[in-house]
């Protein structure tokens, strides 16, 4: 499923447009990605988190080279997915 599958399920579901439902679906990726940005962990029960977390930095190696190089720390983001979704895949 892509972001308009999902779009025309919500408009389906909610018996809305899809131009409302853009909106309605849109709204909600981009609170989640500010929050995320910011840091900030997102719960929804059921359904899973979306956490920041930060990778250390470290020493890797170039495939073609074979050379060492060192590979700087970054935060990630993370999801642990909730019981009711983890069930659901099961």
């Amino acid at each position: 499923m892509n972001k308009g599958d999902l779009i025309e399920k919500v408009a389906t579901d909610c018996n809305i447009s899809k131009a409302v439902a853009d909106q309605a679906v849109s709204s909600v990726l981009a609170a989640i990605t500010d929050a995320v940005a910011k840091g900030d962990k997102v719960t929804l029960i059921g359904f899973g988190a979306f956490s920041v977390t930060e990778r250390a930095a470290r020493e890797g190696r170039n495939p073609q080279t074979g050379k060492t190089m060192q590979i700087p720390a970054k935060k990630i983001v993370k999801f642990k997915a909730g019981k009711t979704l983890a069930d659901a895949a099961n």
